[in-house]
């Protein structure tokens, strides 16, 4: 039996991919390989899964159900985690069709991939802290609103829950979303703001800070959001009736970006040149997850905090470009 990842070329899906075979489970991966951000990236995390005895790949679009279907024809598939989309709030606003194959015609496939195979035990997929929108009550909750989306991106998010939990009722499909609060670390993302910050400052580049910095954000090391997948995936839904939830993904100790950046600094040794700029269109003041769910029923606990990882992540940025 295997495990079936989307988006396995991508940060948090090379790393899901990574741990579960290294606890000798098999593992079949896909990725689109998109230039949403440089390739190169996405096939050196592939080239340290390559040699995995029992690591499969294929490079396909979920958008393409019929790609979708073929490869996993002959494929015993007990678990899906599903972690492909078009990334990024900002690039939402720039190119929003792209969100709309991904998130939205890749996101029903899926579903129907679901529906369609025989033996499957459980799908958890990524959503994103994303759809709770401007709300400024924190922690954010599961059982808040979340129908006031403030960028195309969180809209098409929001809408993966709706049709999961569609789904869940009419096929009895066990299915769990994953709300992911700014997820960082090694490998990470070049379009995320820990990585263009850790580049610039090293090339003393301008950086630039929105909404002058009064923004909060809740920083999960990429190590603790691989452990909530991979506990929510093995044990699969929990709870009665339509076997349909979600979950906060997150630290659940939010962090000024002040302090984010001084700790930073500190790390990199350098102070950086800024420019301070109003919010970006699209982006929430502050986000901050209340892990009182997964804590219940998955036993999830966060381990990690904002210095260590942000080491981590400086510690493989200098290794990986040799600076």
């Amino acid at each position: 039996m295997a495990t079936l990842i989307t988006g396995a070329g991508g940060f948090i899906g090379f790393h899901t991919a990574k741990a579960l075979l290294e606890k000798g489970e098999h593992v079949l991966g896909i990725d689109n390989l998109n230039d949403y951000y440089d390739p190169q990236l996405k096939t050196a995390r592939l080239a340290m899964l390559a040699n995995e005895k029992n690591f499969s790949f294929a490079e396909i679009d979920i958008a393409d159900m019929k790609a979708v279907s073929d490869v996993v024809q002959g494929k015993k598939i007990e678990r899906i985690i599903h972690l492909a989309a078009q990334a990024g709030v900002r690039y939402s606003i720039e190119n929003p069709h792209a969100y709309v194959q991904s998130n939205l015609v890749g996101h029903v496939n899926m579903l129907e991939l679901a529906r369609n195979l025989d033996g499957l035990e459980h799908m958890a997929y990524a959503s994103s802290s994303s759809i709770y929108g401007g709300r400024t009550d924190l922690p954010f909750s599961e059982t808040d609103r979340a129908d006031q989306p403030v960028s195309l991106y969180a809209a098409t998010k929001k809408s993966n829950e709706l049709m999961s939990h569609t789904y869940a009722h009419l096929y009895n499909i066990p299915l769990t979303g994953l709300r992911f609060f700014t997820v960082y670390g090694p490998w990470g993302r070049p379009d995320m703001a820990y990585w263009s910050f850790t580049k610039d400052i090293l090339e003393g580049k301008t950086i630039k800070v929105f909404n002058k910095g009064d923004m909060l954000r809740d920083f999960t090391y990429i190590d603790d959001i691989v452990e909530a997948i991979t506990r929510i995936s093995k044990k699969g839904f929990v709870g009665d009736g339509v076997p349909h939830a979600v979950y906060n993904i997150g630290n659940n100790n939010p962090e000024k970006l002040e302090d984010f950046l001084a700790i930073l600094e500190k790390l990199l040794g350098k102070k950086a040149k800024r420019e301070d700029l109003p919010m970006q269109p699209g982006d929430v003041p502050a986000t901050y997850a209340d892990i009182t769910a997964i804590q219940r029923d998955y036993g999830f606990e966060p381990k990690t905090d904002l210095e260590t990882g942000l080491r981590s992540f400086v510690g493989w940025y200098r290794q990986y470009f040799a600076v």
